[in-house]
């Protein structure tokens, strides 16, 4: 019996060495966690605490409060320390939404002390956001008029807000994230008449195709994320009035190259995000050729992931 009981102790021990040796794919395994929970807070648009996230140099710089990436030690990386800690708590990473699953920290555990390698080619297909032709905010400034300020207190009383963009200025940006899990739908309604809305997040909320077409009078609309949706191809038809767009965020959607022809006559468009999507790179070369000045990111793809079919990709 000891000598069983020891045999089984030694098989656990090197299975768990083996899986903690298992080499992290830091494209395929660790970025598309910071992409998805991290780079809403410390990526291009945004640096929460000085923190980006979206590049190795960036990253290994640290923030406000110093060094974040150890590489080779996770438990002296600040990053691990934060994404460990229990929801709710002040310094948890992310603050919003869910915290990460213990499958996803431990990747990032691992990623670090295996010397955490960010390789130049896992996202050479990332572009850098180029300017925007025009200015996000229009020059002129609006004043909302009464059907605006009717629906900025029916969106309050759902628990949005219409926050200026800057101070003196009537343009709003609108963040409907915190809805959670809740439809948006009656949400969109509202927010129809509130055309002075130059900047609007949808990520990760639910709403139905048809409440999509409310976004047509929004007429000054400049950036919109819809990542993390379940918006498709039909659904863009509706933003092809909306050129001022500048940017917009189809990240992990279904859409197809299919949802692109919808989008070909937004000639201020600058930053087209589909990574994880269906598009293909034939898609996104067809619209390049519409808006040769729009960089459509489509992430880090394999070479093999690019050479399958469509019905391999099901």
């Amino acid at each position: 019996m000891k000598t069983f009981i020891l045999a089984v102790a030694l098989f656990v021990c090197n299975t768990r060495t083996a899986l903690a040796a298992a080499d992290i794919d830091f494209a395929t395994q660790v970025f598309p966690i910071f992409e998805k929970s991290c780079l809403s807070c410390h990526g291009p648009e945004k640096q929460k605490g000085g923190l980006r996230l979206d590049s190795k140099a960036a990253a290994f710089k640290g923030g406000d409060d110093g060094i974040v990436l150890v590489a080779g030690d996770a438990a002296k990386s600040d990053l691990y320390r934060r994404i460990t800690l229990a929801a709710g708590s002040d310094d948890v990473m992310p603050n919003k939404g869910a915290v990460l699953t213990k499958a996803q920290t431990d990747f990032i555990r691992d990623w670090i002390n295996q010397g955490a390698s960010w390789p130049a080619t896992a996202l050479a297909n990332v572009p850098q956001e180029k300017p925007a032709r025009e200015p996000a905010v229009p020059m002129a400034d609006f004043k909302p008029g009464a059907a605006e300020l009717k629906a900025a207190a029916s969106l309050q009383a759902m628990g949005i807000d219409l926050w200026p963009v800057a101070a003196g200025l009537h343009w709003h940006e609108a963040n409907l994230r915190s809805q959670g899990d809740r439809p948006v739908d009656a949400a969109l309604a509202k927010l129809k008449d509130a055309a002075s809305v130059v900047s609007l997040d949808l990520a990760g909320t639910k709403f139905s195709g048809a409440s999509l077409a409310n976004l047509k009078s929004l007429t000054n609309l400049a950036r919109l994320h819809l990542e993390h949706t379940q918006v498709h191809d039909a659904d863009l038809a509706d933003l092809g009035g909306l050129v001022r767009l500048t940017y917009l965020n189809l990240y992990d959607t279904p859409i197809t190259d299919a949802g692109l022809e919808h989008l070909k006559g937004l000639t201020n468009l600058r930053n087209l995000h589909v990574w994880q999507t269906q598009v293909t790179e034939a898609g996104a070369a067809a619209l390049r050729k519409s808006l040769p000045d729009c960089d459509i990111d489509r992430g880090w793809v394999s070479t093999a992931a690019e050479n399958k079919t469509p019905e391999t990709k099901k």
